[in-house]
């Protein structure tokens, strides 16, 4: 009898000493690092901590460690230097433009290959497919959209009554911007100028503005493959004739390079009466402007238009499947309707989804500030954001082009097709 005793007790004793091993073992957290692109519109550092923060406590057995990389270019070198380390991210928000590049480095994870239960399908069918058009090619989807936007006008409705222009209505049509910006340029005598008309930013994202004047003038400039591109096509040389004209010819606005980055501290200064800038820019515009301003959507040529723009999400090769389905989880959690919404209202970002918009949240703060709409009733004219097989070299090419026009050391004809000539060469391996 006692050595039965003494064998239930070691059984026993053996038994709840696995228990306690194999709860230690499932008890340790799976460890996500994200890395995020510090240096995009306004401050986002805390609404990332915050939200990474809050999914912890909801899913105790995951650590969400978010890594601040720089700008997106910035971002991108670190996430494939990462990779090619051996010790990538396991989650990254990168360009929805860099989905190519990541492919042909075979970096990244097919999300389909992640989310695969009848759940998880219809979550990945939930976003605008505008957003989506960045995110599949193939047949997979590689991206999950998450800071999303398309370019957007603001405009100073003080300035606008000075110069004698109905402060609530912005100008619809290339010909009105034009003349509105006539109206709005302020020069002393000598033709020094204190306030400009417009500005459109040429650096940091030359391309991505230059597509919030093709768009709208009926061009495309990629195919959907990302193996062909049109730059000398008559419809984008004609695009970047009104851009240069603005400064050349009309002098509403500066010439050279325009920094992307200090355009809106330039319009937040009364610089400028009228910015293109993304979406993501509409907190801190609202958050620091001393004045009543407005947001439409671009200008129409031929109709309108604006190219998406943003980050995505992107699941990282050589991580554990554990880690990989531990990020599927945060990428759920971080953009259903809900949570994408404070995000929205946070950042200006358009939330991701249609039921974003349907929260009480958003429909409140549409009902408040009526311009957070704008971005998202513009994505039914919206088109890709450029993006090409070895996209930092075609883009490269393009932007390189769209300075040499700007600052007058080429016709935007020869400037075009000298980008059209390099962007074949570097894509010529990819056509089949």
């Amino acid at each position: 009898m006692k050595k039965t005793l003494l064998q239930a007790w070691s059984c026993a004793a053996l038994a709840a000493g696995l228990l306690l091993s194999g709860g230690a073992v499932a008890q340790t957290p799976v460890e996500l690092t994200l890395y995020y692109p510090v240096a995009v519109g306004g401050g986002v550092t805390k609404t990332i901590d915050q939200m990474a923060s809050d999914f912890e406590k909801e899913n105790p057995g995951i650590k969400v460690k978010p890594v601040y990389a720089g700008t997106y270019q910035e971002s991108i070198v670190k996430a494939l230097t990462a990779y090619k380390s051996g010790q990538p991210p396991q989650l990254a928000v990168l360009l929805s433009t860099d989905m190519f590049t990541l492919i042909d480095e075979d970096a990244i994870v097919p999300i389909d290959s992640l989310a695969t239960s009848a759940e998880d399908k219809k979550w990945l069918g939930s976003y605008y497919k505008s957003f989506m058009s960045n995110s599949q090619t193939g047949g997979k989807t590689w991206g999950v959209p998450f800071q999303r936007s398309t370019i957007v006008m603001y405009w100073n409705k003080d300035l606008f009554k000075q110069a004698g222009l109905n402060p609530d209505q912005a100008p619809a049509t290339w010909a009105e911007m034009t003349d509105y910006a006539k109206k709005l340029t302020k020069a002393d005598a000598s033709g020094n100028v204190s306030q400009w008309g417009v500005k459109i930013p040429s650096t940091g994202f030359p391309y991505w503005l230059f597509q919030g004047l093709t768009t709208p003038n009926g061009a495309l400039l990629m195919n959907e493959a990302g193996t062909e591109t049109y730059f000398d096509k008559p419809a984008v040389i004609e695009a970047l004739q009104y851009w240069v004209d603005l400064s050349a010819k009309h002098k509403v606005m500066p010439g050279g390079a325009i920094e992307w980055g200090t355009t809106p501290k330039d319009f937040l200064e009364k610089k400028v009466a009228m910015i293109w800038t993304t979406t993501g820019n509409l907190t801190n515009i609202r958050s620091n402007a001393s004045f009543p301003f407005g947001v439409a959507m671009l200008p129409a040529a031929k109709h309108r238009g604006s190219p998406t723009g943003g980050g995505n999400f992107y699941v990282f090769k050589k991580t554990t499947p554990e880690q990989q389905q531990a990020a599927l989880k945060f990428m759920k959690w971080v953009t259903n309707p809900k949570h994408a919404a404070q995000w929205s209202i946070a950042t200006g970002y358009v939330a991701v989804s249609p039921e974003a918009w349907e929260t009480p949240e958003m429909k409140k703060y549409v009902a408040e500030v009526p311009a957070a709409a704008v971005a998202r009733d513009q994505l039914q004219y919206a088109v890709a954001e450029f993006s090409t097989h070895d996209n930092q070299r075609v883009t490269k090419a393009l932007n390189d082009g769209l300075q040499a026009a700007l600052t007058g050391a080429k016709t935007p004809e020869q400037a075009l097709k000298d980008a059209q000539r390099e962007a074949q060469r570097i894509l010529k391996p990819y056509q089949r």
